[in-house]
């Protein structure tokens, strides 16, 4: 019998798929290993602390000490504590007959004096009408108190105004009101001056005037 011959059966070819450029591109780069510059990391740079500020006065400039007002620059001198060269501004307070030793380094609470606009904004300050709170008195003072050694200009003509009584008779004003107002208007008055540059009672007329106190000026004329 002849033998039979084996028919072998043709493999399916699977149907060739064609993938996105893009598909492609992701995976050829999934296999890439990263580059070197890629895998350097990248330097944090410290942020260096700010140095202490150090505004720069010169000798018989006028500057602004919160607590005590305004004082004149009389000289800037150096001395050594341990190891250490400090610089420090010598400041008189001419109302207080006081001298003030201030490092230069810790002069964060000194500025410089007002500018003729801001003077002319503490004046506009004292023309407006004084804003009484229904607070105790004791309330009242220590807040006054702590706006005047605040050394912000407009705050300390906030305390004349709010205090100003328009009158000179004693009894109308109690002792502590008369004199929380009296160190606020010679705080203001003494800055008035050094900005101005006019007489003490030059600078006192233009305060009362605008304060409305005028008439109690020309009766103690």
């Amino acid at each position: 019998m002849p033998k039979k011959t084996k028919i072998k059966k043709s493999k399916k070819k699977k149907p060739i798929i064609l993938k996105s450029k893009s598909k492609q591109a992701a995976k050829i780069n999934e296999k890439k290993p990263l580059s070197s510059s890629l895998e350097v990391k990248l330097e944090i740079k410290k942020i260096k602390k700010q140095p202490t500020e150090k505004r720069a006065y010169n000798l018989k400039d006028f500057v602004v000490y919160p607590k005590h007002g305004v004082g004149k620059i009389t000289a800037i001198e150096k001395a050594k504590i341990g190891e250490i060269d400090i610089q420090f501004y010598k400041i008189f307070i001419e109302k207080e007959k006081l001298t003030l030793t201030v490092p230069i380094n810790q002069q964060s609470k000194l500025r410089s004096i007002s500018s003729i606009n801001q003077i002319n904004k503490c004046i506009s300050i004292l023309k407006t009408k004084p804003k009484i709170k229904r607070t105790m008195w004791s309330r009242r003072a220590q807040e006054y108190d702590q706006k005047i050694n605040s050394g912000k200009i407009y705050e300390l003509a906030e305390v004349v105004k709010d205090l100003n009584k328009n009158t000179d008779i004693i009894a109308d004003q109690s002792y502590s009101e008369r004199q929380l107002f009296e160190k606020a208007y010679e705080r203001l008055k003494s800055e008035f001056e050094a900005v101005l540059k006019v007489s003490p009672e030059d600078v006192q007329k233009k305060m009362d005037k605008a304060l409305g106190r005028t008439q109690i000026l020309e009766n103690a004329e």
